[in-house]
């Protein structure tokens, strides 16, 4: 599936992912390839996602690897999953 993360200064990142986990405000879920459309508000945590999308050179100091997974934290946002294409908008 294909992952966007959006910040208000900037496209953080591009690319293909295996998976991605969020900080819903009712509690943390992942998104597999071909998960039901879904749009969900986001709480303050961690952003998890597994592959090699491309992380904006600018942005690369906000982003940790962790257990094969990148994390990136985030104080709220939104969530679009639709036709295997997520969004995250994020502050």
């Amino acid at each position: 599936m294909y992952l966007e993360i959006v910040s208000p200064e900037a496209t953080l990142v591009t690319g293909n992912v295996e998976s991605v986990t969020v900080p819903g405000v009712n509690g943390e879920f992942q998104m597999l390839n071909n998960h039901a459309a879904i749009v969900s508000i986001l709480d303050k945590g961690t952003v998890k996602f597994k592959g090699t999308p491309a992380i904006a050179e600018s942005h690369q100091n906000s982003f940790v690897q962790k257990e094969g997974k990148w994390t990136l934290e985030i104080n709220s946002g939104t969530v679009e999953m639709k036709n295997n294409k997520v969004i995250i908008l994020v502050d």
